[in-house]
């Protein structure tokens, strides 16, 4: 789909960055914020996690996803400079985890209050809403509003905000009876990680009534449904994430508009790699080269809040003018079966 959006904000906290900015650059030097965690799995392996450095280890669960929405708000607040947005005009959506150990549906509908107080706090009026689960629930979310857009009707200005955090100790129990942690006796686990990030949207013609800067565009978006499983005997086959990306390429001219760089949510986890393989041999036009760039290795799985963060490595790269070419490819995977592909361009790409 395309969407006439303009990206006009952003904002991040991660385990290597407070801000977008900071994140962004530390994500391209190579940093990481891996280290062993003080819980002891029931192997006796020590819990390697990416965790935010502000946060007490003590902090767990929806507490900890309310102070990283906490840091983003400010952040978005401090970057919308001085407009007034305290009589509405303004819809947030959020992107939350699927519902696992750890994280309940209560726990999701607290987070949205929780955020709901935080932009009132801000003298921010608006509603705050789940616009999807998982690695890819933000581009379910960004793909709504294109939706909202396109029918003209509801607010002017967008925030779509992705958090998420594994550090819960049901979660980690969870994850290691499902031999998804990364430790010596697992070959295909990932590590935990957490954070959030937001994109502020607007339509093409508000942005410039409202006298906004553009950082970027979304030239594209889609979210399809994958069948195969990470239980599947069969294994992925890629179809899923295939038909997301060529949706969300459907508005370029391909190949000589295929994205110059791929930010993906690739974890280490064997099911995620295959499924990245068959989408290379299925939509390889969608891409300039097969090759990715995965922030996992960084800030751990980051969840939730990926395709926000991924959006922010995109702005970043046209901003300080290191991307190898105008447009790139945001592309993620639920746990659910969610599948998302975004494609950011740069402001002055034609």
């Amino acid at each position: 789909m395309t969407t006439g959006l303009d990206i006009v904000a952003i904002a991040a906290r991660t385990p290597v960055g407070m801000i977008a900015e900071t994140s962004a650059a530390a994500v391209r030097a190579g940093i990481s914020r891996s280290r062993e965690f003080p819980y002891v799995t029931p192997l006796g392996q020590p819990m390697i996690v990416a965790t935010d450095p502000g946060l007490p280890d003590a902090l767990e669960g929806r507490a900890r996803l309310v102070h990283l929405v906490q840091s983003v708000v400010a952040e978005v607040r401090r970057k919308l400079g001085a407009l007034d947005l305290s009589k509405g005009g303004c819809d947030v959506f959020l992107a939350l985890p699927e519902e696992r150990p750890g994280f309940s549906s209560a726990d999701a509908e607290h987070v949205v209050q929780a955020t709901a107080g935080l932009f009132r706090a801000a003298a921010i009026t608006t509603r705050v809403l789940v616009g999807g689960r998982g690695h890819a629930g933000v581009l379910a979310a960004v793909e709504r509003v294109a939706t909202v857009i396109r029918a003209r009707q509801g607010a002017s200005i967008f925030v779509v905000i992705g958090v998420d955090s594994y550090v819960h100790v049901s979660t980690f129990e969870w994850l290691e009876a499902r031999r998804q942690l990364a430790q010596p006796a697992v070959r295909n686990g990932f590590v935990p990680g957490e954070g959030a990030g937001a994109l502020v949207l607007v339509a093409a013609t508000v942005r410039r009534q409202l006298g906004l800067p553009s950082l970027g565009s979304i030239a594209g978006v889609a979210t399809t449904r994958e069948m195969r499983l990470r239980d599947n005997d069969a294994g992925s086959l890629g179809v899923g994430t295939s038909e997301a990306v060529l949706r969300a390429t459907a508005g370029l001219d391909l190949p000589g508009q295929a994205a110059d760089a791929v930010y993906c949510d690739i974890n280490g986890e064997r099911y995620r790699s295959e499924d990245w393989g068959f989408f290379a041999m299925r939509a390889h036009r969608a891409v300039r080269q097969l090759e990715y760039q995965a922030p996992s290795d960084s800030w751990g799985d980051v969840g939730a809040a990926f395709g926000a963060l991924g959006g922010v490595l995109a702005v970043q790269s046209f901003a300080r003018r290191y991307a190898p070419g105008p447009r790139a490819l945001v592309m993620a995977a639920s746990e659910g079966g969610l599948r998302g592909a975004m494609v950011v361009q740069a402001p002055d790409a034609a």
